[in-house]
């Protein structure tokens, strides 16, 4: 199938990424590029069964505090390697985040499943040279892949391409995406659209309007 060039970021990463995300989102039933998708709605198609904090059992009071206070910024969500009974996959997110991150997160997992990706294990194998933990199977390569789909699924290349045209903040198209402004400044970014935002917001007709 061809496809309109104009339709794709200009690297070679961003083209990857957007097909696949386009794919996703015409599975999604989405018709249109600027039509927010809902990651929680689309859980079930990929067997993911999201899990509130508060049904986890088990937990020691000195982890569950660790993960609500202490380290509450070092992880976003993960999902079991077993699956439930009925085939499906559990999934926690970090409850001291927005929604709005939590799309992220969610979408990332998602897009494991869709890309048919082998879930990497938890379990510490080893330090690097600067004493950070190392986890066993970890594969950068595939982590990349699943967050950069699912960000291009949340965030489409043409859509943001169109609002960064019409001088619409990085806030506004967070808020119309229902994303984090990070995750709109990564796809500014990655898309290599971020000297046209700058140009267009900071020295267009809304370079008066704040975030």
């Amino acid at each position: 199938m061809l496809m309109d060039t104009d339709q794709l970021p200009p690297t070679e990463k961003g083209r990857h990424h957007e097909v696949r995300a386009m794919a996703l989102r015409e599975f999604a039933g989405l018709k249109f590029d600027d039509e927010p998708l809902n990651p929680f709605a689309l859980a079930k198609y990929a067997k993911l069964y999201v899990a509130t904090f508060e049904d986890i059992e088990g937990l020691s009071e000195d982890t569950r505090r660790h993960l609500l206070e202490g380290g509450k910024d070092l992880w976003s969500g993960g999902a079991a390697s077993a699956k439930l009974s009925d085939g499906s996959r559990l999934i926690i997110l970090n409850p001291t985040h927005g929604r709005n991150r939590h799309n992220a997160t969610l979408m990332e997992e998602i897009c494991h499943v869709f890309l048919g990706h082998k879930p990497s294990r938890l379990a510490i194998s080893n330090t690097n040279k600067e004493g950070k933990t190392i986890a066993r199977d970890y594969n950068a390569e595939i982590e990349e892949e699943a967050y950069g789909t699912g960000a291009a699924a949340l965030l489409p290349f043409t859509a943001i391409k169109r609002l960064v045209l019409d001088g619409r903040t990085v806030a506004e198209i967070a808020r119309h995406f229902n994303v984090s402004r990070a995750l709109v400044e990564y796809r500014l970014k990655i898309s290599r659209l971020w000297s046209s935002y700058k140009e267009n917001v900071f020295s267009g007709p809304s370079a008066s309007t704040p975030e």
